[in-house]
Formats: structure tokens, C-alpha cells, sequence
């Protein structure tokens, strides 16, 4: 079963997905937060998700960010409509620092380098491969 990261955001929901064996972590799509509901109820109709990975948003001090109720406001979300799937965070601090260095160092044009979309779904393909080496 796949595990699905999210690098929410009030805008935007950076959305990356495991294969089916755990391996490889993938970007899946950049979703705006009234959406995430049906489009995960469409996609878990064809695909089983053994739990969710959800970034915390932490200051350096380690106390919860401005945007750590917005997180916690989309876990409750994720709980009423998905009670079955746990939730696990997971300290998301330069995520976004890592996903614009990783963009930048891949070649691309500078118009995919800007894309704030691009950057939420490799932000949250790194929260996941961060947690997908905790548990190997």
C-alpha cells in the first residue's frame, strides 16, 4: 500500500505518493485545499493508502510556525473523511529551502524554477523521503 505526503499550505497542498512497495517517493500533484477532499476520495478509489504524512510547520526554536493551525485545521479534515488512515507529522523545517535548491540544480528553465506549484510538490516528495528513511 502507498503512503501519501502533504506540504500543506492555505494556497496550495503539495501532494507526493509512494509506490505500492514503499521504495520510491513521487511528486503526485499540487492541489488547492477545497479540493484535497474529492480529490483524494477519487484517487483512493483506485489506489489503497496506508497512511498520510502530513508536515509541521516548526520554527528553528522548534515551537509550532504562524501556520501550524492551518495544519492542524487540514488534520482534522483528513481524520473526519479518511478515520481509517493514520496521520503521522513530521517536522517539515527547510523543506521548501531544499525543494528550490533541488529545483534550481536540475536544469530546469527558469519559468519551471518559479513555479510555487512545482516547489510545494517537491517540497512534500522530500517530506516523504524523509520519512520514508526513518522507518528503514
Amino acid at each position: 500500500m502507498r503512503v501519501m505526503a502533504f506540504d500543506y499550505g492555505t494556497k496550495r497542498i503539495g501532494i507526493a505518493v509512494t509506490d505500492p512497495m514503499q521504495i520510491i517517493a513521487t511528486g503526485l500533484d499540487t492541489i488547492h485545499p477545497i479540493k484535497i477532499v474529492d480529490y483524494l476520495k477519487k484517487y483512493m478509489q483506485n489506489e489503497q493508502v496506508e497512511r498520510f504524512v502530513v508536515g509541521e510547520p516548526k520554527q528553528m526554536d522548534n515551537t509550532p510556525s504562524q501556520s501550524a493551525q492551518h495544519v492542524r485545521g487540514f488534520v482534522t479534515l483528513l481524520k473526519k473523511n479518511f478515520p481509517d488512515v493514520p496521520i503521522e507529522m513530521l517536522d517539515e523545517r527547510f523543506t521548501s529551502k531544499m525543494a528550490s535548491a533541488a529545483i534550481a540544480q536540475s536544469g530546469m528553465g527558469k519559468k519551471a524554477r518559479q513555479s510555487k506549484e512545482l516547489v510545494d510538490t517537491v517540497s512534500a516528495v522530500i517530506l516523504l523521503q524523509s520519512w520514508m528513511e526513518t522507518k528503514f
